[in-house]
């Protein structure tokens, strides 16, 4: 019998992505699992396996070919088995030579025309809380990765159970195709799809399409660098030579973000410096042993586990604003997401459970998730979830900036390089060098007034300038 894979339901606001290897070929013999194509999405390269066991019939991908979720990339044999092409013709009763491979025996049989075959079962892909998905981060340094985030709206949990399979469309589906996930904000929202225009790729319906109808039809910010939001380009190549990139992957995703959280959040950011002498020297002390661990012990380990302490003290940073809802979403996780630059831009991968870690658990898993990210072979789901977001540019230079909050958070951290300055050690006038991190705190100030985001940086510097008010904190 023969089967249709399909490209399984990836992520939330993922419907399409980009062919870029492929495994197998006609005639293969392929197990449950087995990847047969790399895709590479606007979050990361995901490798789609085969869904049943069997030899391949058709491939109906191509390096570079642009495919929808929900496209067949192959069609496989299920009853064909080395065995089977082995066994002797039905028509010259001959058996075949025992050299002769799957793909030789199949060319000898006489092809049937098959019925049509129900699509086996995609992969589980994780449940997500049924609320709008969150854009990824950026700060000045080409912040923003596509972390497509949900937020939990209501009791749900983030462990909620699997989905087996995407669900087919019932016979009230719009005639605009829709994620499953895109389905479910709108039916949160109380939004009709089939009066809502699309704009995704080929005509989908994105989740931005869907969340733009609900603030009153206002077109979708998420459309590809905002297009639309700007007036047409000039002629650049008026005034001499031009070089043109396409803009697509990471940056795409990345430009249409940060238009979007640009035009929903007003920002300010609010400025701080802590004394870190006494951590950096910690970590000196300790690197040995969380090395042991597979972790590598830097500030930014400390940083969430600090700022993991504090979204607790300050409930109102790790929350959402559903205006749509009319109300606010105070999230009961505390998921992180640290910025990773990478080739190919920057990711945000997302320590989750990150209070209930301890410093050497999330150091291990920052190494593990940033090297997934920089060898782009990181899951979406690694990237989702995210309620607060660090973007850490001190290995880079410079001494501030001002990061643009990753909408629908409420807040994100920038961290600048530590410098060596002297700070007064007595009231005597007698100075001392200290190690002094810059730190800045962009907000939306929908929700949070300048005093709350002074007191949650000034405790933030406290307890890294002594950090056992962490451990009286917790206990």
């Amino acid at each position: 019998m023969l089967v249709d894979v399909k490209i399984p339901e990836i992520s939330e606001n993922v419907t399409s992505g980009v062919v870029v290897a492929i495994h197998v070929s006609v005639g293969d013999t392929v197990k449950v699992d087995d990847v047969l194509i790399e895709l590479e999405t606007d979050k990361a390269v995901v490798e789609i396996p085969s869904t049943v066991a069997g030899v391949i019939k058709e491939l109906l991908v191509a390096d570079g070919d642009e495919k929808q979720v929900g496209a067949v990339i192959a069609r496989i044999d299920t009853a064909a088995s080395a065995e089977a092409a082995a066994a002797p013709a039905a028509d010259s009763g001959a058996a075949a030579a025992p050299d002769e491979t799957p793909a030789a025996a199949e060319s000898a049989q006489v092809a049937a025309a098959p019925a049509p075959a129900a699509p086996a079962a995609t992969p589980p892909t994780t449940a997500q809380p049924p609320v709008a998905p969150e854009t990824a981060p950026a700060g000045d340094d080409a912040a923003g990765s596509a972390e497509a985030v949900t937020t939990a709206k209501g009791a749900a949990s983030a462990e909620a159970p699997a989905l087996a399979e995407v669900p087919a469309p019932d016979a009230a589906a719009p005639s605009a195709p829709a994620a499953p996930s895109v389905r479910r904000l709108a039916r949160e929202l109380g939004v009709d799809l089939s009066r809502v225009t699309a704009t995704g790729p080929s005509g989908h319906l994105t989740a931005a399409d869907v969340k733009a109808h609900a603030r009153g039809g206002q077109p979708a910010a998420t459309t590809a660098a905002g297009a639309g939001l700007q007036p047409p380009m000039p002629d650049a190549t008026a005034f001499g030579p031009v070089e043109q990139l396409p803009l697509a992957g990471i940056r795409k995703i990345t430009a249409a973000n940060m238009a979007t959280a640009w035009q929903t959040v007003p920002h300010v950011t609010q400025f701080d410096e802590a004394d870190v002498t006494e951590v950096e020297r910690y970590l000196r002390r300790k690197a040995a042993q969380v090395a042991k661990a597979g972790g590598k012990l830097t500030l930014t380990a400390v940083l969430i586990k600090v700022i993991a302490a504090a979204l607790r003290r300050y409930p109102y940073f790790n929350a959402s604003i559903d205006t749509a809802g009319g109300q606010v979403l105070l999230k009961k996780y505390v998921h992180i997401g640290v910025a990773v630059a990478t080739e190919h831009g920057l990711m945000v991968p997302v320590v989750r459970d990150a209070d209930r870690k301890s410093i050497t658990e999330i150091a291990v898993e920052v190494v593990e998730l940033a090297g997934k990210a920089r060898r782009r072979k990181i899951q979406p789901k690694e990237m989702e979830g995210g309620s607060f977001t660090i973007s850490n540019q001190g290995g880079i230079g410079g001494t501030a900036f001002t990061p643009i909050v990753n909408w629908p958070q409420v807040a994100i951290l920038g961290v600048s390089r530590t410098a060596l300055r002297q700070r007064p050690s007595d009231a005597e006038g007698h100075f001392v060098a200290r190690r002094i991190l810059p730190l800045a705190l962009s907000y939306d100030h929908r929700l949070i007034d300048g005093a709350d985001a002074a007191a949650f940086l000034h405790w933030v510097c406290e307890t890294l300038a002594a950090p056992l008010n962490l451990v009286l904190e917790s206990e």
